[in-house]
């Protein structure tokens, strides 16, 4: 599989380090890269990257909001990974919400680095379950758990793909949800697939943020 990639930084050398090691791979294409988000989203939006490994803190648009309009087309978009030099934590959860699929410190090792385009490219979430719980904290600042209402949103769902759901905030890969229930990651997979199109969301990240802000999670007690 192909993955052409779009690399938005304002350091050029940032911008110039991650397309060269993205070139080394045969199996990635670098389309472009762009200098602030304004230059971003018209580039992604021509050239229709997979992927847009894409810097926080651009002038003009920052890199949150350009994921914002990338993802709020209605059109499927590139799969957003967020780059960043700072402590995640001001930054998960306004990324996430934003459409981001997941993170990567700037310092960030060249296999990590690949590992982490190939599967976003996949349509995988890259949320590991260390900022799951960043999300879960952030989720708690903003919003108190008494703020917290349970959406009808949710009521599209099955008994079994609402636990699914549930599963999939605590941080739980397909095989740990597919030991958990007792099936098959065959039939994990299809239940998230499916949870996907019923609240027509883009990935796992997008399926997390749906679950605490629906409420059917509280933060605090989501291994109840």
């Amino acid at each position: 599989m192909s993955v052409s990639v779009v690399v938005a930084d304002d350091h050029e050398v940032v911008r110039a380090g991650f397309a060269a090691l993205l070139d080394t791979q045969p199996d990635f294409t670098v389309l472009g890269t762009a200098s602030d988000g304004t230059e971003a989203v018209l580039l992604c939006r021509e050239l229709r990257p997979d992927v847009v490994l894409m810097d926080v803190r651009m002038p003009h648009l920052d890199g949150i909001e350009a994921t914002r309009q990338l993802a709020g087309t209605g059109d499927p978009g590139p799969r957003v990974l967020i780059l960043t030099t700072f402590d995640l934590d001001q930054y998960v959860f306004d990324a996430l919400r934003a459409g981001a699929s997941g993170f990567l410190l700037k310092d960030v090792t060249a296999e990590r680095l690949f590992d982490a385009v190939r599967v976003v490219a996949a349509g995988e979430a890259l949320l590991a379950p260390a900022v799951t719980r960043r999300l879960i904290s952030e989720f708690t600042r903003l919003r108190p758990v008494q703020e917290t209402r349970p959406s009808a949103v949710l009521t599209a769902l099955t008994p079994r793909e609402t636990e699914v759901l549930r599963l999939m905030a605590e941080g739980l890969s397909n095989p740990e949800v597919a030991r958990r229930l007792v099936v098959t990651e065959e039939t994990v997979k299809t239940h998230v697939s499916r949870i996907l199109s019923k609240l027509g969301l883009r990935d796992r990240t997008q399926a997390v943020v749906a679950a605490y802000e629906s409420g059917l999670v509280v933060p605090g007690r989501e291994r109840d």
